[in-house]
């Protein structure tokens, strides 16, 4: 991989080179100078053994690095030989002290990004440093692979949930750790450095712990650093594996976990400088299990890694070679040609534990070592039987085998260190300043703990709320209606619908305006009370039944008539009573909804504006608790005022307030009795309807009769048909059409006049009482509420002790914070300061002799396979 040559100048500056002397690659002219592939990566060695010995190299020493004679001793007698024969140690000095400029000028960039990811994780920071982010299902492979790649085994491994929280291992090449050395980091960057054993325990036990508790899985990271002679400069973030649940209610606590799981891993998903490591364990690349996760957040896969695990499993299933060739090189219709590194890798890791009992079958972590190399050897073998050919060094062997994975990651994730430094700084300068600011406001809190000082932010605090309380009713736009709007439907789930009389929701109106907006404050409040003028305006009394008629007529303490005017007012209160009613408590309800929220706006219009008052929990719930108070009570009297309208509405009917005029009872009786079109035209009593009947019966020779006595009825004088009238409405209690449908009348325009002056009423009722009272009464008792307060419960809204305990602990983790971050600032200025000068003269022939240390080593292999 070429970098880029300010990145070359800060290694030379530091002692090093940017080219490494087993990792040299070639880039095309016509290849992108950023573009990282396993073409770039891949050794240019063309021995036929190449593929073995560069697996073995992972074995031995470390990639790319040759072997002092200190740590040549390490090696078992036969290995060395054949390390040789394979030209993995380097016979000349050169190599080895390339190597070791390489490491000590990375090493100053890894350990920055290392504590840069330690402060993210510990403070929860919006960024991150790069690392490579494992995620696959919990048969692919995961720890396995990790394992691998570390080269040592230290997580237990095998079926079902094992990782229950994210395991972070900061990887370090460190050639004097002959056995890992395994540094545990908890809160505030503490290091404790534990054995294999004891991370084991650790992290065992917190699977335990969290298996038994309701979350049965934690985002909160176990970050453990670990420094080995076998180890990459990695940074690997081992995920919980994802679940596929059975579906069925008797699976459901294992489709909550997949909930959980798939959750925390995609919110690791979205940190943008990880590098995704996506795992499928597959032989058909159609079969997108994980791939289909990671897309979620990766819709291209470009930032993510594919790897297909378990190969040694796949390669016999495969039973001709063109089925190999579609595996190693999936078309664009199967897989993504957009992924990272622009073709997947393939991987296999030998089963076993590493362990002295009857069922480890590896004795040690060298013999695990070892088996990882022999195990991609054969993989390689067996590819080459199957295709009948050689693997191509670039474009084929450079994708398969775990060696192949970790120099690639290693080099990509070192390429993203480089890339990120200029971004880095100037985003350590924004949280010092946010830090240092949040130190300096937390500072003033605890100078401003006395009395007198407390007494008097309180007071300022009380001013503004009530200023934006008031705001709000009047109308503003400070606050988002997408976060806090309410359209009509959200407000009949949050507040109650209006309901009729069976107690079922009215349909939804479509000439309601606004009903689709996102409202709140004082525009909600018009737009209910439009709601409630045309729920109600629109209500009709409901049908008249006769036996209500009858019931309603009684017996009076003078005569036994009938008076059929107070029947229909009778039947008018009763009904008007009964349906305008509940409207009245369902309207109260949804208003104190709306005023209700008006709080939390509110306090967020504040906190926005920087007039929060922080850290005074107890002070803020007082406030609240008043505001809720009066709301409640604004309510309750409204309600009851409203009540008395209603109950004087329908206690004593007053025609002047149901006919304005004489017209209006006259055009009554006019619709029902005079007209045409009414439905008892000329028909005084059921008597008459009988003896029409008889008339009808006489047949054809009474028709001359019946002609005549038509004149007679047509020629009925005025007085005659008052007399009628009164025979069937006032003498008898045999209901006739007459009667029934006056009544009804009756009974329609009163109810109608109580409607009216019931929607007038309560309108105003709610705006005087209501609305306004929050304008006129509430600063009122808001201030006296807490001057009583400031009298005699100071400690009741401003708990001091337990106040200066929380900001002495806010003080000190920031003070912790800033900390760090200034250490932070002072070693990624360093770094973007030399990558941004020239390279020093002086220092020039190191990459001089980094260089030809390369190309000799290049040239050694050429002349080898030359030789062969």
């Amino acid at each position: 991989m070429t970098v880029p040559s300010s990145t070359e100048r800060w290694l030379v500056s530091l002692g090093g080179s940017a080219n490494n002397a087993d990792h040299s690659s070639t880039t095309t002219p016509a290849m992108a100078p950023n573009t990282v592939t396993p073409d770039h990566l891949a050794s240019e060695n063309t021995h036929p053994n190449a593929g073995i010995a560069t697996s073995l190299d992972f074995v031995e020493v470390d990639t790319g690095a040759g072997l002092a004679s200190a740590e040549r001793e390490n090696v078992r007698p036969g290995s060395e030989a054949r390390l040789r024969n394979s030209n993995i140690i380097g016979n000349s000095n050169g190599s080895t002290y390339s190597n070791m400029f390489v490491r000590s000028g990375n090493e100053r960039l890894y350990e920055a990004y290392n504590e840069l990811h330690s402060l993210a994780q510990d403070f929860r920071k919006p960024f991150d440093a790069p690392a490579i982010l494992v995620v696959g299902h919990q048969t692919d492979g995961k720890s396995a692979l990790v394992e691998a790649l570390m080269g040592f085994q230290f997580n237990h491994v095998g079926g079902g949930t094992k990782t229950r929280r994210p395991i972070t291992l900061h990887m370090k090449y460190n050639s004097a750790c002959i056995e890992p050395h395994c540094f545990l980091i908890m809160e505030g960057a503490v290091e404790t450095e534990v054995t294999l054993e004891e991370l084991q325990e650790y992290i065992e036990s917190e699977n335990r712990r969290l298996e038994a508790e309701h979350d049965k899985f934690w985002a909160k990271e176990i970050v453990v650093r670990i420094e080995y002679k076998y180890c990459p400069n990695l940074t690997i973030i081992d995920t919980p594996g994802l679940i596929s649940a059975a579906p069925g209610r008797r699976n459901a606590s294992q489709q909550q976990a997949q909930k959980q799981v798939e959750a925390l891993v995609r919110s690791k998903m979205e940190q943008r400088e990880y590098i995704v490591l996506c795992l499928e364990d597959t032989a058909d690349w159609g079969n997108a299990t994980t791939r289909k996760f990671v897309m979620q957040v990766d819709p291209n896969l470009e930032r993510t890694v594919i790897v297909s695990t378990k190969l040694d499993t796949r390669i016999p299933q495969f039973a001709r070679g063109a089925d190999v060739e579609l595996f190693l090189h999936p078309p664009a219709r199967l897989l993504e040609s957009t992924i990272l590194g622009g073709s997947p890798f393939y991987t296999s890791v030998p089963s076993g534990r590493v362990g002295i009992s009857k069922d480890a079958v590896f004795r040690s972590n060298d013999h695990f070592r070892e088996a990882v190399a022999s195990r991609e050897a054969s993989d390689v073998a067996q590819l080459e039987k199957k295709v009948g050919r050689k693997l191509d060094a670039g474009s084929e062997r450079s994708r398969v085998g775990v060696s192949q994975l970790r120099r690639f990651l290693e080099q990509l994730l070192q390429q993203k260190y480089f890339e990120n430094v200029p971004s880095i700084v100037p985003l350590l300068e924004r949280e010092h300043r946010g830090a240092a600011q949040k130190l300096d406001d937390t500072v003033a809190e605890l100078s401003n703990l006395q009395e007198d000082r407390l007494k008097k932010r309180g007071r300022h605090f009380r001013e503004k709320f009530i200023a934006k309380i008031h705001t709000l009713v009047q109308g503003s736009i400070s606050a988002s209606p997408e976060r806090f709007g309410e359209t009509l439907a959200d407000e009949h789930i949050r507040g109650g619908a209006f309901l009729d009389v069976d107690g079922q929701p009215l349909p939804h109106y479509a000439n309601l305006a606004n009903k689709h907006m996102r409202l709140y404050g004082g525009a909600q409040y018009h737009r209910a009370m439009a709601e409630f003028r045309h729920v109600v305006g629109q209500m009709q009394c409901s049908e008249i039944s006769r036996e209500e008629i009858v019931n309603s007529c009684g017996v009076d303490d003078v005569h036994d008539g009938v008076n059929y005017t107070r029947t229909a007012c009778v039947i008018a209160i009763s009904k008007a009573k009964e349906v305008f009613e509940p409207y009245l408590y369902q309207l109260g309800f949804r208003m104190a909804h709306i005023a209700r929220r008006m709080l939390p706006i509110g306090m967020h219009l504040l906190q926005r504006d920087g007039e929060f008052l922080n850290g005074h929990d107890l002070f803020l719930k007082k406030v609240g608790s008043i505001y809720y108070s009066f709301i409640e009570e604004c309510e309750k009297d409204c309600i009851q005022k409203c009540l008395d309208d209603l109950k004087s509405t329908t206690r004593y009917v007053t025609w002047s307030l149901h006919n304005k005029n004489r017209a209006g009872l006259r055009s009554v009786f006019r619709e029902q009795v005079v007209g045409g079109s009414g439905p008892a035209v000329g028909v005084a009593s059921e008597e008459s309807k009988k003896d029409g009947g008889r008339k009808k019966k006489s047949g054809n020779s009474s028709s001359g009769s019946d002609a005549s006595s038509s004149d007679e009825d047509l020629g009925t004088s005025p007085q005659e048909q008052l007399v009628d009238l009164l025979e069937g409405t006032l003498w008898t209690r045999r209901l006739g059409s007459i009667s029934e449908d006056v009544v009804a009348a009756l009974v329609c325009r009163i109810f109608e006049g109580i409607r009216n002056f019931y929607i007038t009423s309560v309108e105003l009722k709610f705006n005087a009482f209501f609305l306004l009272r929050i304008f006129d009464e509430f600063p009122i008792v808001l201030r006296e509420e807490l001057e009583r307060c400031y009298e005699h419960q100071l400690e009741d809204i401003f708990d001091v002790g337990v106040l200066r305990k929380h900001l002495s602990g806010r003080k000190t983790n920031l003070m912790e914070e800033l900390d760090q971050v200034k250490k932070l600032q002072k070693k990624f200025a360093a770094i973007h300061s030399t990558l941004s000068q020239p390279a020093r003269q002086p220092l020039a022939s190191n990459t001089v002799l980094i260089n030809s240390s390369a190309k000799k080593y290049a040239t050694h292999h050429q002349r080898q396979a030359t030789a062969v």
